[in-house]
C-alpha cells in the first residue's frame, strides 16, 4: 500500500496546456475514481501517474518518493486497460507469468503468485485457455490477474468495464470493490460512469477540461456539490435545474421567484446571496413528491412522457412551458402524458447557485 500524491501537475501539447496545474492526495489503501465527461483529461491524468505520458511540469509521488522521472517499469504500479491487452497466443497461466518471468523472477515464487491469483479472481479453471476461448468477464478477470501477479503498489485502473455489457458491468463492478477489500491497495480508477463512481469509490475526483472541479466521498458530491457541473454531472437522472432570482429575503426566510411564476420559500440560514441576485434552484427527482393539489405545490409539471418501470416511474416533462424537469414516483402511477402535476419540494433537499459564479450559495453548517 502506498499514498498517490499529485503536485501541481501539468500536461502541454505544444502551446495548449490540457491539465492545468492539478494537486491531488490519494490515502494508502484508497479507492479513488476519476470520473468526467469525455475529453476531460481523467485518461491522461491516469497516463501519467502510469508514467506512460510525459509530464511538462509538476511532480507524481508515490510512498513519499518523487517519480515523475522514473520509468514506468520502476514506479510500482500496474494497469488494467481498457482492451485487456492479453497475449493471444498464450494461454492464461502464461498470460499471467509473463511479467514475472521477464523480471527473472524464481520459478517457486511465479508459480505462487499465479495461483494465489487464480484462487482470488476464481479463473483457476480457465488457465490452459487462449483469450480466444475467453467472454468478456474472463478476459477482464485475467487482465486484472495480471496487475494482482506483481503485487503493485498501486492498481491503475483505465475505463477496464467499457466494453462489457451492462449484466457483466455490474457484476465486475462488485468483483473490483471485493478484490479492493481483500487486497488492501491504493486504487485509481478512471471512467465516466458516474454509476461506476457512486458505488465502488472512497474518494472521487470530478474533472472537467483539465481540472478537479470537486473531490470528497461519494456522498459529500452528491449532498453538497460545490458547484452546477458536479450537481449535474453527480447523481441519475441528472439534477433538475430551474433559473430564477433571490426575490427578496430577510432573517429567517430566502424567496426564490423561479421561471413560470413560480415562488419558493427557503431558510435563509442555508443560503446565501443578496436580494435581486440570479440563481439557478437545483432538486433531484427522487426529492420532489407529488402534491394533493395546485394550492398545496410548489410547482407545476407538464408530463410530457412517463416510464413505468414497475417499482418506481419517472415523469419527464416542463416547468414554466420551457424548463426540463424530471420527477421519480416510488411506485406504479396513473399519472400520463398531457396530465398537469403538482409538485412539492422538501426545502432541506433544495440546492441553489449563483448563476454568476455557478458556485453552490450552501452555507457551510
Amino acid at each position: 500500500m502506498a499514498t498517490l500524491e499529485l503536485k501541481e501537475l501539468r500536461k502541454s501539447y505544444g502551446d495548449t496546456e490540457v491539465i492545468h496545474g492539478v494537486n491531488l492526495e490519494i490515502q494508502s489503501g484508497e479507492f479513488c475514481v476519476f470520473v468526467g465527461p469525455s475529453g476531460c483529461g481523467k485518461s491522461t491524468m491516469l497516463r501519467m501517474i502510469a508514467g506512460l505520458e510525459d509530464i511538462t511540469a509538476g511532480n507524481v509521488e508515490i510512498a513519499g518518493d518523487v517519480v515523475t522521472n522514473v520509468p514506468a517499469a520502476q514506479r510500482g504500479l500496474a494497469m488494467v486497460f481498457q482492451s485487456y491487452a492479453l497475449y493471444p497466443h498464450m494461454s492464461v497461466k502464461q498470460n499471467l507469468s509473463f511479467g514475472l518471468e521477464n523480471l527473472r523472477m524464481d520459478r517457486e515464487e511465479i508459480e505462487r503468485r499465479v495461483a494465489e491469483a487464480a484462487r482470488m479472481l476464481q479463473i483457476e479453471e480457465l488457465m490452459q485457455r487462449k483469450p480466444g476461448q475467453l467472454s468478456g468477464g474472463q478476459r477482464q478477470r485475467v487482465a486484472i490477474g495480471r496487475t494482482v501477479v506483481r503485487e503493485p503498489k498501486v492498481f491503475l485502473f483505465d475505463e477496464p468495464l467499457s466494453n462489457l455489457d451492462a449484466e457483466l458491468r455490474v457484476a465486475m463492478r462488485g468483483e473490483i470493490a471485493a478484490l479492493h477489500k481483500r487486497l488492501g491497495n491504493t486504487m485509481v480508477y478512471v471512467t465516466h460512469d458516474q454509476v461506476e463512481a457512486m458505488t465502488m469509490a472512497d474518494k472521487i475526483a470530478v474533472m472537467r477540461a483539465g481540472i478537479i472541479e470537486q473531490y470528497g466521498t461519494p456522498l459529500d458530491l452528491y449532498n453538497y456539490p460545490a458547484n452546477i457541473f458536479v450537481a449535474g454531472f453527480i447523481g441519475s437522472p441528472r439534477m433538475n435545474f430551474i433559473s430564477g432570482t433571490i426575490a427578496d429575503r430577510d432573517e429567517k426566510t430566502v424567496t426564490l421567484e423561479l421561471a413560470g411564476n413560480h415562488k419558493v420559500s427557503l431558510d435563509a440560514k442555508r443560503f446565501g446571496g443578496a436580494k435581486g441576485d440570479a440563481i439557478e434552484m437545483g432538486v433531484r427527482a427522487n426529492h420532489l413528491e407529488i402534491a394533493a393539489s395546485e394550492k398545496d405545490a410548489d410547482l407545476m409539471v407538464a408530463v410530457e412522457t412517463v416510464e413505468q418501470l414497475g417499482g418506481e416511474t419517472y415523469l419527464y416533462g416542463v416547468v414554466g412551458g420551457a424548463v426540463s424537469f424530471t420527477v421519480n414516483v416510488q411506485g406504479q402511477s396513473q399519472i400520463a402524458a398531457g396530465d398537469s402535476v403538482p409538485v412539492k419540494l422538501q426545502p432541506e433537499l433544495v440546492h441553489v447557485f449563483s448563476t454568476d459564479t455557478t458556485l453552490s450559495l450552501l452555507q457551510s453548517s
